[in-house]
């Protein structure tokens, strides 16, 4: 019976350490960038757009569809960037174990 209450305190203190990861990820702001830096993504560690940045150059051309091109990229790269932050820390606590529904 000892070794299940060490395995579920264990588990516990996984516990903790993960929420508290997720909160502060959250917090954290990962960028982006296409177009050589005319358009600029800013996303949450919850992969929530912030914020985006149009050099007014980008508008100079009047091509739309290539703005539109540049700023799916840019927040596309941005959320790519959290999400394996996230991987990363989440594996340096789960010791590379992969838990389903964390991330």
């Amino acid at each position: 019976m000892r070794n299940m209450n060490d395995i579920l305190r264990q588990a516990q203190v996984m516990q903790n350490k993960i929420a508290k990861l997720q909160q502060e990820m959250g917090e954290h702001s990962y960028e982006a960038t296409s177009g050589g830096g005319m358009v600029k993504a800013e996303v949450s560690g919850k992969q929530e757009l912030r914020k985006i940045t149009i050099d007014p150059k980008a508008l100079e051309g009047g091509d739309v569809e290539m703005l539109q091109d540049l700023i799916l990229a840019a927040v596309n790269e941005a959320g790519r960037i959290a999400r394996e932050t996230m991987d990363r820390e989440m594996s340096n606590i789960s010791g590379g174990i992969k838990l389903p529904g964390l991330f």
